[in-house]
């Protein structure tokens, strides 16, 4: 929900006509706000910031377009807080979507050696040979999800 918080957001900077202040400059440092939340760069705090920031903008704006930008932010953040807190204090992205704060790894345990993951990886991070336990090199990873959508036995686990 952070991510799509951040979707909306970003659309509707680039909508903004930029007569009135809390719509332009805003909308704007919210989404750098949420930016730097969904690269794993969130404080404590930023919850907050964002919660105050969209109700003034909903309350200063000239027109409906910047009474209502906050809305996404702000419905998200009332139904999905504890999201915002994991990106924030955990710094894990419960919807795996974020990029920065996703990892790849095989689980040894169901991992058959098929080489289908190895074969999938754009970067050639995952090592092992055929029919033994595969191994993905993090420091490489591109995080493109190819591996994990390859896994026929869902070896592949995101973290």
């Amino acid at each position: 929900m952070v991510d799509v918080a951040r979707y909306f957001l970003n659309f509707l900077t680039e909508e903004s006509c930029g007569k009135c202040t809390p719509c332009r400059e805003g909308v704007h440092q919210m989404l750098g706000i949420l930016k730097r939340i969904t690269k794993g760069e969130g404080k404590e705090g930023d919850v907050e910031t964002l919660e105050e920031m969209g109700e003034i903008i909903q309350k200063t704006s000239l027109c409906g377009l910047g009474q209502s930008a906050p809305n996404p932010l702000l419905s998200t953040l009332k139904y999905y807080r504890d999201e915002y807190e994991a990106h924030i204090r955990d710094k894990k992205c419960p919807g795996g979507v974020c990029k920065a704060l996703i990892t790849y790894r095989i689980n040894a345990d169901l991992c058959t050696g098929c080489h289908l993951c190895a074969k999938a990886c754009p970067e050639n991070c995952i090592a092992g040979e055929l029919k033994q336990k595969h191994t993905i090199d993090a420091s490489r990873c591109i995080k493109c999800n190819a591996c994990y959508e390859t896994c026929n036995v869902d070896a592949v686990e995101r973290v």
